[in-house]
C-alpha cells in the first residue's frame, strides 16, 4: 500500500484512546493527522506537537469549520459521544468515533438517520472487527475448519482501582464494565454467530432468542461484574463475563462439531489465533500476523476507503449491526436494573 496523504484526519479528545489513533496514522497506508481539538488548549497543542498535526483548536465548532479535514475521530468518553456526533454530522464532517458508539439504542438511531439525512460516513470505531487475525476466523469458520459453530466464549477482566472519581464507576459518564469492556463481548460474539447462520436470508444481523444476564451492581449503581448467556436460532450460543472486579482469561473461543478456534489473550487486539481439531488439546495451526502499528490503522484504513468511496457506512461496521448491538446492551443492562438519567431512561 501507499501513503494516502491526501486524507486529512481531525481529533476531538487526545488522551488515552486518542493516543492509539494518532500512533495508528503513521502507517504508511493512511492519511493523516491534521487537527486537534480540546476545550484545554495547552493540553491539544501539547498532543498535536507530540504527533506532528499542522492545527491546534480550543473549542470544537472551530475544527468543524475547519475546510480541509476529511473526517473527525471521536476519542472522548463515550458519555459525550452523541452530542459530538451530531454537531459534527450537522457540520458535514464525516466521523469515526471511538466504541461505544452511543449509550443506548435510541441515541444511536437518532444518529444513524441523521448520518442518512445528510449524506455523511458515520462508523463506530470497534478496531477489533478489522485485524487481520479476525479475517482469519471468518474464514476458517466459512470454510468448515471446526465444523457447525455452537458456542462463543470470551472473558474480557480486570482488577481495576476501586475510586468514585474514575470514570469506569461514575453513573455520570456512563460508567460500567459493560459499555466500556463488554462491547468487546457482544459486538465480537454476536459478529461471528451471525457470520455462520445458514438460514439468514435478509443478511440483517439476527437477535439472540434468549438473552439472561446476571452481575454485581456496585454503590454507584453501575455494573462491575457482568455475565450474560445468549441463545440465537440454529442452536448456537454465546456466554462472556466482563469485570472492572478480577483478572480474567481474556481470550475468546469458537467451538464447533469438529474443532475450535482460539484467539489469544487479549482478544480484542490480538495478533494470534490457533485451530483445533479432532478433539485434540494441542493446536493444530497458529498464525502470528503483527500489526503494521498497533492495530488501529486497519480501522482508519476503512474509514477512508469508504469516504474516499462516497459510502456513508461500512459493511464490516454497518448502521445495522451498531443498531443490532446496542439493542443487545440495552436489554443486557435492563436485566441488571442499570440506567442513565441523562440519556432519558
Amino acid at each position: 500500500m501507499t501513503q494516502n496523504n491526501e486524507f486529512k484526519w481531525g481529533l476531538i479528545g487526545p488522551g488515552r484512546i486518542a493516543q492509539q489513533f494518532a500512533q495508528a496514522i503513521q502507517a504508511d497506508f493512511v492519511g493523516e493527522l491534521h487537527a486537534v481539538a480540546s476545550r484545554n488548549r495547552t493540553r491539544a497543542a501539547e498532543f498535536a506537537n507530540q504527533y506532528g498535526a499542522a492545527k491546534v483548536y480550543d473549542n470544537y465548532p472551530a475544527l468543524l469549520a475547519d475546510p480541509d479535514l476529511d473526517a473527525i475521530y471521536i476519542a472522548t468518553p463515550h458519555r459525550f459521544h452523541f452530542d459530538l456526533i451530531k454537531k459534527c454530522l450537522l457540520a458535514e464532517k464525516s466521523v469515526l468515533c471511538e466504541k461505544p458508539l452511543t449509550v443506548n439504542q435510541a441515541q444511536a438511531d437518532e444518529l444513524f438517520e441523521l448520518a442518512e439525512a445528510k449524506g455523511v460516513f458515520l462508523m463506530e470505531a470497534i478496531w477489533t472487527l478489522f485485524l487481520p487475525v479476525y479475517q482469519i476466523a471468518k474464514d476458517w469458520l466459512v470454510e468448515g475448519k471446526i465444523g457447525e459453530l455452537q458456542t462463543v466464549h470470551s472473558t474480557f477482566g480486570f482488577n481495576q482501582p476501586k475510586s468514585e472519581d474514575d470514570r469506569w464507576l461514575n453513573r455520570d459518564l456512563a460508567g460500567g464494565v459493560l459499555l466500556d469492556m463488554g462491547v468487546y463481548n457482544v459486538t465480537l460474539s454476536d459478529w461471528f454467530v451471525n457470520q455462520s447462520l445458514k438460514h439468514n436470508s435478509q443478511n440483517l444481523p439476527v437477535f439472540p432468542e434468549k438473552i439472561q444476564a446476571m452481575g454485581l451492581v456496585g454503590q454507584t449503581l453501575v455494573d462491575e461484574l457482568t455475565m450474560v448467556n445468549m441463545q440465537y436460532p440454529e442452536q448456537k450460543f454465546v456466554q462472556f463475563s466482563c469485570s472492572l472486579n478480577s483478572k480474567m482469561e481474556n481470550s475468546l473461543w469458537l467451538c464447533g462439531t469438529q474443532g475450535r478456534i482460539k484467539i489469544e489473550n487479549m482478544f480484542w487486539g490480538a495478533n494470534e489465533i490457533s485451530l483445533y481439531q479432532d478433539n485434540s488439546d494441542e493446536p493444530c495451526q497458529i498464525i502470528k500476523q503483527p500489526f503494521a502499528v498497533n492495530g488501529f490503522e486497519y480501522e482508519i484504513a476503512e474509514a477512508e476507503k469508504c469516504i474516499q468511496a462516497g459510502l456513508l457506512q461500512s459493511n464490516r461496521a454497518s448502521h445495522a449491526q451498531t443498531r443490532h448491538q446496542m439493542k443487545l446492551m440495552d436489554e443486557i443492562r435492563a436485566q441488571l436494573g442499570i440506567t442513565y438519567p441523562f440519556a432519558g431512561e
